[in-house]
C-alpha cells in the first residue's frame, strides 16, 4: 500500500522542485549570530530573527549555564502537575510588567500560544475577525474555535469596518479583532491606533500578535501597542521569546487576569506541553533586564535598516516600503521565485546568508528575499550585504 503513496508523494515533491519552489535547510556549524559558518561557507548572518543580537550575548548564556545547574535541563512535565518553578512565575510576571498588562501565561512556542486562545474564549455565538495576512499560527487557531469567521483585507480599516458591521448583523455576542502587530513578510505595521478606535466603536476586543516587535520597537521596546500608543487599549497580547528576547524558544499570552486564569484551565496546548526549559526561562529574563536597561541596541537597528534600505534603493533594488528591520528585497513576475532562489544561492557564495520566500508563503508572483537587520550587524556588514546583492544581480540577472 504504501508503495503507492511513495510515488504519489515523490511526485508532488518533483512538481515543487521543478517549480523552485524546494526549500532547503541550510545547515549552521556554528553559534546563532551576525556572523555564522555553514557547511559550504562563512557568512554575515541576515536571516534570522536575531533582532538584538542577543542570540549569543554572554550574558545570556551565562544566566542559562546558571540556571541549568541551579532549576536543571528541563521539567519533564506540564505546569499543572509538577512543571511550575519559581523561575516560571517570575518570568510570567517580568513579561506582563513590560508590557503594561495584568498577567501572562507562558507556552512551549508562540505557536502554540496562538492555538490555544481561540477556542477557549471564542464559541459558536462569537466572531473573530481576522487580517487576511496574519500568522499561520493565529490562522490555525481560528480553525480550533467554532466562533463565526470574518477577514478583512490587510490592514483596511473600511474593510475591517465592513466586518465588523457584518458581525453585529449577524448577533455576535462576543467579537475581536485580530492581527499581527507587524506583517513578517511584509515588515510592514499593522495599524493599531485605528484598529482600537473601530473596536471600541463596536464594542470588539483588540488581539495582537507581537511576535516581531517586543524588544526593538516603540521607545522602549514594548512593540507596536507602545509604537502606536494604544498600550492600554489591546486587550491580549501574544509574543515569542524565540526572537529579540534571546532567540531560544517559548512564547507567551499577556492580558487581562482572567483571561490568564482561564486558559490556564482550559487551553490544551498549555495544558498538554511540557514546561519552558529553565535555562531558556532564566536567559529569557536576562535578555529583558538587558532591554529595559539600555536602548542603544535599538538605535543601532534602526540606523542599520535605514543604511541598508538606503543603498539598496540606490542600488536600484525594489524594496517594500517601511522602517522595520525585516526589509523584503522583492522579485515579482512568473520567474520571480527561481531568480530569488538563484540570487540567494550565489551570495552565500560570496559569504552573505539570505533566505529566499516563494509561494505559498508569499502569494505567487511576489517573491522576495526577506533581509533582516541585526543591531549585532557592522555598517561593513551592511554594506557587504548590498554589494552581494549588487554582484548576484549581475552574475544571474
Amino acid at each position: 500500500m504504501y508503495g503507492t503513496v511513495k510515488d504519489e508523494l515523490a511526485a508532488t515533491l518533483q512538481e515543487i522542485k521543478d517549480a523552485g519552489l524546494y526549500k532547503n535547510e541550510r545547515e549552521l556549524t556554528s553559534p546563532q549570530s551576525a556572523h555564522v559558518t555553514t557547511l559550504k561557507a562563512e557568512a554575515i548572518n541576515f536571516c534570522a530573527n536575531n533582532y538584538l543580537g542577543l542570540a549569543d550575548d554572554p550574558s545570556i548564556i551565562e544566566a542559562a549555564k546558571g540556571a541549568l545547574d541551579a532549576w536543571g535541563f528541563g521539567m519533564a512535565s506540564v505546569r499543572f502537575i509538577c512543571g511550575t518553578q519559581t523561575l516560571h512565575t517570575q518570568l510570567e510576571r517580568r513579561i506582563a510588567d513590560f508590557l503594561g498588562m495584568e498577567a501572562t501565561i507562558l507556552y512551549s512556542s508562540c505557536f502554540d500560544a496562538n492555538g490555544g486562545v481561540f477556542e477557549v474564549l471564542f464559541g459558536a455565538e462569537d466572531a473573530i475577525i481576522s487580517d487576511e495576512l496574519n500568522h499561520a499560527s493565529i490562522i490555525d487557531g481560528i480553525r480550533l474555535s467554532k466562533a463565526m469567521r470574518y477577514r478583512y483585507r490587510n490592514a483596511d480599516m473600511a474593510d475591517l469596518r465592513a466586518q465588523l458591521e457584518a458581525a453585529a448583523a449577524a448577533g455576535a455576542k462576543r467579537t475581536v479583532v485580530v492581527t499581527d502587530g507587524v506583517f513578517s513578510m511584509d515588515g510592514s505595521y499593522a495599524p493599531l491606533d485605528a484598529i482600537c478606535d473601530l473596536a471600541e466603536e463596536f464594542g470588539a476586543l483588540v488581539f495582537v500578535d507581537d511576535s516581531h516587535a517586543v524588544g526593538f520597537i516603540g521607545d522602549g521596546g514594548r512593540g507596536t501597542p507602545e509604537l502606536f500608543g494604544v498600550q492600554d487599549r489591546v486587550d491580549i497580547i501574544t509574543g515569542t521569546l524565540g526572537k529579540a528576547l534571546g532567540g531560544a524558544s517559548g512564547g507567551y499570552v499577556a492580558s487581562h487576569q482572567e483571561v490568564v486564569d482561564l486558559l490556564r484551565q482550559r487551553s490544551r496546548p498549555y495544558l498538554f506541553s511540557n514546561s519552558v526549559a529553565p535555562p531558556v526561562v532564566a536567559g529569557s529574563m536576562r535578555a529583558l533586564e538587558l532591554i529595559e536597561s539600555s536602548g542603544e541596541k535599538r538605535q543601532i537597528l534602526r540606523r542599520n535598516t535605514e543604511l541598508f534600505h538606503r543603498l539598496m534603493t540606490e542600488a536600484g533594488f525594489e524594496l517594500l516600503p517601511g522602517s522595520h528591520p525585516i526589509r523584503p528585497v522583492m522579485f515579482p513576475g512568473e520567474d520571480g521565485a527561481r531568480r530569488a532562489t538563484d540570487i540567494a544561492d550565489h551570495m552565500l557564495g560570496n559569504g552573505v546568508y539570505v533566505i529566499a520566500f516563494s509561494f505559498p508563503v508569499v502569494p505567487r508572483g511576489k517573491a522576495r528575499i526577506r533581509v533582516q537587520l541585526s543591531a549585532a550587524h557592522s555598517e561593513d556588514d551592511v554594506r557587504a550585504c548590498v554589494d552581494a546583492f549588487v554582484a548576484a544581480r549581475d552574475a544571474v540577472g
